[in-house]
């Protein structure tokens, strides 16, 4: 079957997490279905940052991302060389629409895709590896087996994302599929002392942080296991 033979194709291609989804009535969404790939932060720069951002979780963050790029990019290829279109949401052809907007939310297709839910943290949390992932995403006809979205979110009453912003950016707001995102994170106060942390540890003018998701505990969970 397509949905399985491409499942391993992106796993061998690289890809720790894929899933299929129906994105049937998405605004900005002119494909049937998404593809949604992830990667985990490796376990050593998830004990580097606990403490705040590093130069080499910077360097490591472009890494991922390149990866998604190729791992996509690849996907893509595979389905034209099968008759189906497909458009690759690398980071170079990602629209924004506004200064903390794009058009199409990877996270948007990841729950879709049934990779994982909204946490508090306002990021994709999975099972796996927590929110110590980068997403990417894949928009293509090509008639996959879809997954069943997340429509709530596991985290409990867990609230470890909101005491450890140094911004005080999250409100504690429980996700649900019709929640805005403004009603769980201030992006602009998250932003600001994203800057602000690189510049004064790495001297860096970038929006990294992470400590939202260092302390999630699906991610200590992925980084005590095995």
């Amino acid at each position: 079957m397509l949905s399985d033979e491409f499942r391993a194709f992106l796993h061998d291609a690289g890809a720790k997490l894929a899933g299929f989804a129906d994105m049937s009535g998405v605004p900005g969404c002119t494909y049937p279905r998404a593809v949604s790939v992830a990667l985990p932060v490796p376990r050593h720069i998830l004990r580097e940052i606990a403490d705040g951002p590093t130069r080499s979780y910077y360097y490591m963050y472009h890494e991922l991302n390149n990866g998604l790029n190729r791992i996509i990019t690849s996907g893509a290829e595979y389905l034209r060389a099968r008759g189906y279109a497909a458009c690759p949401q690398t980071t170079d052809a990602v629209k924004k629409s506004g200064p903390f907007d794009t058009q199409l939310p990877h996270k948007t297709a990841a729950v879709r895709a049934g990779l994982g839910w909204i946490g508090r943290n306002c990021l994709l949390v999975t099972p796996e590896y927590g929110p110590a992932v980068r997403i990417s995403t894949l928009l293509t006809d090509a008639p996959l087996d879809c997954a069943r979205p997340a429509l709530e979110p596991r985290c409990g009453e867990c609230r470890a994302c909101v005491s450890a912003c140094p911004a005080q950016a999250l409100s504690g707001q429980a996700w649900t599929p019709a929640t805005d995102r403004d009603e769980i994170v201030n992006a602009g106060k998250c932003m600001n002392k994203q800057l602000e942390l690189m510049q004064s540890r790495t001297g860096i003018d970038f929006d990294l942080c992470g400590k939202c998701f260092v302390v999630c505990p699906y991610t200590k969970k992925y980084l005590n296991c095995c």
